[in-house]
């Protein structure tokens, strides 16, 4: 057992907002390098939040990624972003999609628990699913409800991003709020906007509601133009 996360969590009580990114990593996206693309915006996501005081002692980060040999592999555990190193995302297999988000939500309620056992207040954690896709796991939907649920009773913030080709309408399924899709490559933009996002919501009181900043320069939501 890893209990590198409890050290960190004695160590430094700071209030927390935890941040669960489910990243696709299917052969698809070695497409364009897509991979290369997403990458450089992981490492993007690192160097900006390093560079605020209180975000780096306060977002908490788990990095996922669906695909082959694994269907779901923990490719950054639990780390607050002081310590968080980009990981290498590799391009390899299908997208067991609702095995990934399911994983998130049991990791998401562990944490939870660890935090509550030292005390240590935390904003609604955020998920972040981003696929080039669709699930390809026979159970997604059920995945996919579990998810919506969890949103909808308050456990957790839900944000699904599609990238090239991703079927939205499946992506929908998981959360109220509407997936948006990715402008060309630009995933450098969006790991700047959820970095900035969380800088935010790093500083705001764990019963605030965070504002999310309007994402104009990374999505395109669906049935707009212009």
């Amino acid at each position: 057992m890893n209990l590198i996360p409890d050290v960190a969590l004695a160590e430094n009580t700071s209030q927390r907002l935890p941040c669960v990114v489910v990243l696709d990593g299917s052969t698809s996206m070695a497409a364009n390098n897509a991979i290369g693309a997403l990458n450089d915006g992981l490492k993007l996501l690192e160097a900006d939040l390093k560079a605020d005081d209180v975000a780096r002692q306060r977002v908490r980060i788990l990095v996922l990624r669906v695909g082959a040999p694994q269907d779901v592999e923990v490719v950054t555990d639990w780390v607050d972003a002081i310590e968080f190193e980009a990981p290498e995302i590799e391009a390899n297999g299908t997208t067991p999609l609702g095995a990934g988000v399911r994983r998130a939500l049991d990791e998401i309620e562990t944490e939870k628990a660890r935090y509550r056992d030292h005390g240590i207040p935390y904003n609604r954690p955020w998920l972040f699913v981003m696929t080039d896709g669709e699930p390809t796991d026979h159970d997604w939907e059920s995945a996919a409800d579990e998810c919506r649920r969890a949103e909808e009773s308050g456990h957790v913030s839900v944000f699904c991003v599609g990238v090239g080709e991703a079927n939205l309408a499946k992506l929908a399924k998981f959360s109220p709020r509407q997936p948006l899709a990715l402008k060309g490559l630009a995933f450098r933009e969006f790991f700047l906007w959820l970095s900035r996002s969380a800088r935010a919501g790093s500083k705001s009181a764990p019963s605030e509601n965070i504002q999310m900043a309007a994402p104009s320069d990374w999505a395109v939501v669906p049935g707009r133009t212009g």
